[in-house]
């Protein structure tokens, strides 16, 4: 009798703890098929259907029995079903039970693209790289680099363009904008805006824009005055909306826009 009892008390336990698996989906995003993509296709105790194969440029597959298969855009659990569900329907198995092996990826890629130190198309290796993922693998922004990404691509069929202040996806735990990639998704890192510093500067040229400079700092980027020079004899050309340039006396603490051209003029004594 006290066998049964636990016989009983364990039959409810494992019946619950099924209850409560089957509750509980894999939320995660599967990987979705395309080309270029290296399978290896098995179906259990038919060794005869076992092959490797590459998923052509129109998404699809050649498979025995059932022919041409079209795989593109289906998660490996999907891919499975249906060339399960085919060889059923044309009678050539029972219930089949159909594995697929991603052994290559090839098909899904994003593009990243402008002043990156590794520019070029990298395989999307999983089915949740965020765009901070990608950036690490084309190695980060240039010193040249912009502070924003641009993302572009295609979701729900309809075109999107999006700006991500870079910065922010490495300095915020589960920042907004580190959006999940899909294949065909584009990242572009433009040219950081600059200033032009000369006249009586230490060191004349072209400076990158920091972020909330100020006309002291940028003044401090090209070395200071000379000895000849003053700060206090500053002119500033900045470009205007109708391209006309407009000649200012900045103040210390103004804001650097792109593009400002800074003159150190000579000191008066």
């Amino acid at each position: 009798m006290h066998l049964r009892l636990v016989r009983y008390l364990l039959a409810i336990v494992l019946a619950a703890t099924g209850l409560h698996a089957v509750a509980q989906p894999n939320t995660q995003p599967d990987y979705p098929l395309g080309a270029g993509d290296a399978l290896r296709i098995q179906v259990f105790q038919n060794p005869d259907l076992t092959m490797e194969t590459r998923v052509s440029d129109n998404g699809s597959i050649s498979y025995p029995l059932i022919g041409t298969v079209s795989l593109g855009g289906l998660s490996i659990g999907a891919a499975e079903k249906k060339i399960a569900t085919a060889l059923e329907a044309g009678g050539f198995l029972k219930q089949p039970q159909v594995t697929i092996l991603l052994t290559q990826i090839r098909g899904n890629q994003v593009a990243v693209l402008g002043q990156v130190n590794r520019p070029g198309r990298f395989p999307l290796e999983t089915a949740n790289t965020r765009v901070s993922d990608m950036l690490a693998n084309a190695g980060g922004a240039t010193a040249t680099g912009d502070d924003v990404a641009i993302i572009s691509g295609m979701r729900g069929g309809t075109a999107f363009r999006k700006r991500i202040d870079i910065a922010s996806l490495f300095l915020s735990d589960g920042a907004p904008d580190d959006m999940v990639l899909q294949g065909g998704d584009a990242i572009y890192v433009h040219r950081a805006p600059v200033f032009y510093i000369y006249g009586e500067a230490q060191r004349p040229g072209a400076y990158r824009i920091e972020r909330g400079m100020t006309v002291m700092q940028a003044l401090a980027q090209g070395g200071g005055p000379t000895a000849r020079g003053s700060e206090k004899r500053l002119r500033l050309h900045r470009k205007g909306a109708n391209s006309s340039i407009t000649e200012l006396t900045p103040a210390l603490t103004d804001a650097v826009l792109p593009n400002d051209v800074l003159y150190v003029k000579e000191s008066l004594f």
